[in-house]
């Protein structure tokens, strides 16, 4: 449009009320807001009072008939709950907004402010709020009307077994558990010999645990059910259901001899090689080659094949010469370099060995590391008698030792610590058995502390009874490694409840 053009400036016309005369924009009922609320109320038959049902156990509503849904107070769920109990009132108007409006936790009252439209008198459309209240009566929904009754009382059992000598593997499998809430809807958890056993009151939660586990680590697993009682007249049927699930043997840091088959599958990989990591997938490491490889679930269960040596005999050597020999490699985040190492075992000076390693970019003289004595074992694996002609290095190292430097801080307590899940003890754990898993919680912290990738997925939180003052937020190189005080920032604050001791582990 042209800037010289003449514009005629356009006006928005008034008129008078009708009832009160007040100037007003035009509307189809010719009637200002005030006067048109005093005739018309658009919320009269429309529910102010809803009675709820809430169970106070497991804290959850009844969505009738026969629904329990779990909601926390004032949250995007409980909202919609109270939405969905107006639904016959709300064919009748249209809702615009919800809104809670604050109310005493004990005051078994929830009170949900609408904002609804309806038009009215000629087509003009009105616009109000109101306030509905809802009251709580206290009911205890289904399962847990049959958990007061008896507790022991369970419908599906969850069996979780791993045949190693140590329970680190659990220990890490009980942190997921608890980042993810999997275990939210257990009635009891018992820590057995060489296990977990999880019960629930509903087949479908122990479904649902079990593949959230086929999908943390590699698994399989079976189920079976046993008659409970049955109705002849109505023909129902009551089952106890057990789901066993079975873990790899395959543990991170253990030594593997690959049988022929899966050497070849792989591409010839091997046929010594490291576990680096462990999730629904087991990750290969060659140590002399660098090459790295991947097994999922259905091929490792399809040889099942168990461990050379595990973690519980490594020994400590002392490095007395390192020599590289290769460039630094980057394989899925971890860094290695191929180097020469002159070392001997602690224990024995008597013997040097000069092997190969891929530790070259940790390791320098005057360091202590620790490895597999493959020079000193005697080893009876069915795997390893195939490859005949098989040349045997005589040590493997695993990772750099920090013992020493923790000698210092010994009996001083760390600055983060862990939540655990409440467990049942079985009474065939002794004394001797008590340390043992006490050393074995002991080394899976010691892992978490040298491993970032580790604990990427873990939830760590900060140690209250600790000094700010003496956390270190970065590892010196000198120095022992340690959990840097940004990991601990994004779960710092835990409410009062779960900073007490009976939930932690230090």
């Amino acid at each position: 449009m042209a800037s010289n053009m003449f514009v005629v400036p356009q006006t928005r016309g008034t008129v008078l009320c009708c009832k009160c005369g007040i100037s007003m924009a035009p509307n189809p009922a010719n009637m200002c807001v005030t006067c048109l609320r005093s005739e018309v109320d658009i919320t009269e038959g429309l529910r102010k009072h809803v009675t709820i049902m809430h169970c106070p156990e497991c804290d959850s509503y009844l969505q009738p008939p026969r629904t329990w849904i779990k909601a926390q107070l004032e949250s995007k769920e409980l909202l919609t709950f109270c939405v969905k109990r107006l639904e016959t009132d709300l064919k009748k108007v249209r809702l615009v907004n919800a809104e809670f409006i604050w109310t005493e936790p004990h005051s078994k009252r929830l009170k949900v402010k609408l904002k609804v439209q309806k038009e009215v008198l000629n087509g003009a459309i009105l616009e109000q709020s109101y306030v509905v209240e809802y009251v709580q009566q206290d009911h205890m929904c289904e399962s847990c009307t049959r958990i007061q009754a008896n507790p022991d009382q369970w419908v599906a059992s969850v069996q979780i077994r791993q045949r190693v000598t140590h329970r680190r593997t659990f220990f890490y499998l009980e942190q997921l558990i608890l980042k993810h809430d999997a275990a939210v809807h257990a009635i009891k958890i018992k820590q057995m010999d060489q296990g977990i056993d999880l019960f629930f009151a509903n087949r479908s939660h122990a479904v649902k645990f079990v593949e959230f586990l086929g999908k943390v680590a590699p698994t399989r697993s079976r189920h079976d059910k046993q008659l409970v009682s049955h109705d002849s007249k109505s023909n129902n049927y009551n089952y106890k259901y057990t789901f066993s699930v079975e873990i790899s043997p395959i543990c991170r840091e253990d030594l593997i001899c690959l049988p022929p088959k899966v050497a070849a599958s792989l591409g010839n990989l091997g046929p010594l090689v490291i576990c680096t990591k462990v999730t629904n997938n087991i990750t290969l490491l060659d140590p002399l080659t660098l090459r790295q490889c991947f097994l999922d679930t259905e091929q490792y269960w399809r040889h099942s094949f168990k461990s050379l040596l595990g973690s519980r005999q490594l020994v400590e050597y002392d490095i007395f010469n390192i020599e590289v020999v290769s460039p630094e490699y980057n394989l899925g985040g971890s860094k290695y370099v191929i180097a020469d190492a002159e070392v001997a075992r602690v224990s024995d000076y008597g013997k040097l060995f000069y092997i190969r390693t891929h530790l070259g970019h940790l390791l320098k003289p005057g360091d202590r590391a620790l490895g597999y004595d493959l020079y000193g074992a005697n080893s009876n694996n069915i795997e390893l008698d195939k490859y005949k002609g098989l040349v045997l290095p005589e040590a493997i190292l695993i990772k750099k030792s920090y013992e020493e430097k923790r000698q210092k801080k010994r009996g001083k307590p760390r600055p983060w610590k862990l939540k655990s899940l409440e467990m049942e003890v079985d009474e065939f754990r002794g004394r001797g058995n008590e340390q043992k898993v006490e050393s074995d919680y002991e080394e899976f912290l010691r892992d978490l502390e040298e491993n970032p990738e580790l604990r990427f997925n873990l939830s760590l939180y900060r140690n209250r009874e600790y000094q700010l003052s003496e956390m270190v937020s970065v590892s010196d190189g000198d120095d022992a490694p340690s959990v840097p005080l940004e990991e601990l920032l994004a779960d710092l604050e835990l409410s009062e409840q779960e900073d007490g001791e009976d939930g932690m582990r230090e």
